[in-house]
């Protein structure tokens, strides 16, 4: 009852004090040009972190004081990025590897097995574990960042995996109430209906937090119930994961630093084409985007979700994942190609 007060107190006081971040141009997004020209407006400040993350530390601080600690530490990192005060990206990842690998072994977060011959004998080793599960968790954390360039998007892509660990009573794994997992709900419905509506951004503080949340939450569950196929666990991530690593690889064979930020993410190609064949001035391309992506990924949550310990049934998903995601994204970059072209 005290959660349930204390988040709703929460929605109410945070309600007011955003209107007012607004009117004040405070905290105003340095670093969003591109989430500007999507939902058209230019005052609308990244409060949906700061929120989020606060909120996030108190909730969990009873469940494991140690993780909200962390959450504050890499909220941090996103926070002086969002302000443009830490504006490296090499050093920005590497300040953010440190902390993650610290992480995961105060809290000892390890990936036991992956169904992968190869990768599983390389697993054996204490110290590859560790260092396997920061780098997944640095890959889903950069990823939700990545992802999260439409109203919307991240918000509801986390929040469908966080509602499944709910559906599925994975929380009792965590050994956490179940009270906790409803508030969290809760306060993320709250932030999508405000992002979707342009009132707030997340930040990367926001990506970075709620991303090491669900990797945490999902690595956790998978240690604790090896029956859980490990490609289920994949398939929640899927996206912001593959996103990354896509992204790498893509701006590699183009002979560009993967570091770089370019505007040519998947949610981007999907917003170009969406833009350019609607002609209703009533619907918002931006948010429809979004409303596809997050439908296509709720609707494959659902298939995998059935049966959840199916090794074949997950990877079978995954794949079918990454082949869409490969043959929409080309086609909508070569879209996008032709239409500058004849510009």
């Amino acid at each position: 009852m005290i959660f349930f007060l204390f988040t709703f107190f929460s929605i109410f006081i945070f309600y007011f004090i955003n209107n007012h971040i607004r009117n004040l141009k405070f905290l105003p997004n340095y670093k969003g040009q591109k989430h500007q020209k999507f939902s058209g407006l230019k005052n609308i400040p990244l409060s949906g972190g700061v929120f989020f993350t606060f909120t996030s530390i108190i909730l969990f601080y009873s469940y494991n004081y140690v993780f909200s600690l962390f959450l504050l530490s890499i909220f941090v990192i996103g926070f002086i990025s969002d302000i443009n005060f830490l504006s490296s990206p090499k050093l920005r990842l590497l300040i953010q590897s440190v902390l993650i690998i610290i992480f995961v072994f105060l809290l000892d977060i390890k990936i036991h097995q992956t169904k992968f011959v190869l990768l599983d004998n390389l697993l054996e080793n204490i110290y590859f574990k560790y260092f396997f599960s920061a780098f997944c968790l640095l890959i889903l954390i950069n990823g939700s960042n990545f992802i999260d360039g439409l109203n919307g998007l991240m918000l509801g892509y986390f929040s469908s995996i966080i509602f499944i660990i709910f559906n599925l009573d994975f929380f009792n794994y965590l050994e956490m109430e179940k009270n906790l997992i409803i508030n969290l709900i809760i306060i993320l419905i709250y932030l999508f209906i405000l992002n979707i509506n342009t009132k707030l951004f997340m930040g990367d503080s926001g990506a970075y937090v709620l991303g090491l949340i669900c990797g945490y939450f999902l690595i956790k569950i998978y240690e604790v119930n090896q029956e859980i196929s490990p490609y289920f666990i994949i398939l929640l991530l899927w996206y912001p994961c593959f996103e990354n690593l896509f992204s790498i690889v893509r701006k590699f064979s183009l002979k560009r630093s993967p570091i770089n930020a370019d505007n040519n993410h998947f949610h981007q190609l999907v917003f170009f084409y969406i833009k350019k064949k609607i002609v209703s001035k009533k619907l918002n391309p931006n948010n429809i985007s979004s409303y596809l992506i997050i439908l296509y990924n709720l609707f494959i949550f659902a298939i995998g979700s059935n049966d959840p310990n199916n090794t074949q049934l997950q990877i079978t998903l995954v794949i079918f994942n990454i082949t869409i995601y490969l043959l929409i994204y080309f086609k909508l970059f070569t879209f996008k190609n032709k239409i500058k072209f004849h510009n």
